[in-house]
């Protein structure tokens, strides 16, 4: 029975481990800090003796991992930061980023838990996925007319994610928030083509940090034509010559000319600019 007589033996050795933490401190700083960053006195802390640390040969450990967050002077009982954190790195987008490492001690065996809260600061600015968003609007949209948003993204938490949105001031469309929060552009004013085939509009988010961060995108949207306009004559009243048709009416045959035009594109256009409205023979 070797094998149940291991896993006893290891079972009272865990026990034995759990007994050994006495104490447990906690210590909150700010990302990104410079190595060797004192961010408090444990032996101060834990009321240990400073020539305890030396003499019982005072360590820092990590839990689960190899990773060593902080350092512990023998001489002061400083804990330090051991490198520069990136807190989101290490905890994304979690609203609490707790790193543990423990202090041991030999001679007897002795655990204390550290609790290394890392706060978030100000260091990402909010980006959009792309700089420039291509939009196609119909001129026939309606005044009111809603259209979602593309969102920005900020690694940071909190106050120091995105907070607000902002569109340069143009002619035709502005933000709003609907119930649920969400940011839409809203037609203000009816598009026209024939006026203007393109619009380009400059969208801000901004954080709420210390200083304030912000990204921003272009939208551009082209402006899609709908049967608006009627073919007009260049002229509402104007004097014609006679034209002599030969090869259709004969070498007798007149007909008057005039021109037209319509301002929709495409298939709605005009395909002749010529139209003949009158032909009749000359009668002598």
């Amino acid at each position: 029975h070797r094998w149940w007589l291991g896993l006893v033996t290891r079972f009272v050795v865990c026990l034995l481990a759990l007994q050994s933490v006495y104490a447990e401190v906690s210590y909150s700083f700010q990302e990104e800090m410079k190595p060797g960053t004192v961010i408090g006195n444990i032996a101060k802390d834990l009321g240990l003796d400073i020539n305890t640390l030396s003499a019982r040969k005072a360590r820092i450990d990590s839990e689960g991992n190899n990773e060593r967050f902080c350092v512990v002077n023998l001489n002061t009982g400083d804990l330090s930061v051991a490198e520069k954190l990136d807190r989101e790195s290490l905890c994304g987008t979690k609203p609490s980023c707790i790193l543990v490492q423990e202090l041991v001690l030999e001679n007897p065996l002795e655990l204390h838990r550290i609790n290394l809260h890392v706060q978030d600061i100000n260091d990402n600015s909010p980006q959009f996925k792309r700089d420039l968003i291509r939009m196609e609007i119909r001129e026939s949209a309606e005044k009111g007319t809603r259209f979602s948003m593309e969102e920005a993204h900020d690694a940071d938490i909190g106050k120091n994610s995105v907070q607000t949105y902002s569109l340069q001031k143009n002619d035709n469309f502005i933000l709003m928030i609907d119930a649920n929060k969400v940011e839409l552009i809203v037609l203000d004013r009816e598009l026209d083509r024939e006026e203007q085939q393109e619009v380009a509009l400059l969208l801000t988010a901004v954080d709420g940090g210390s200083p304030q961060r912000s990204g921003t995108a272009v939208i551009k949207i082209t402006v899609l034509d709908a049967n608006d306009n009627s073919p007009v004559f260049s002229q509402a009243c104007v004097h014609l010559g006679w034209q002599l048709v030969h090869d259709r009416a004969g070498p007798q045959s007149c007909s008057r000319m005039l021109s037209g035009f319509q301002s929709d594109r495409g298939g709605r256009g005009l395909r002749s600019e010529r139209l003949a409205v009158v032909s009749y023979r000359e009668i002598h």
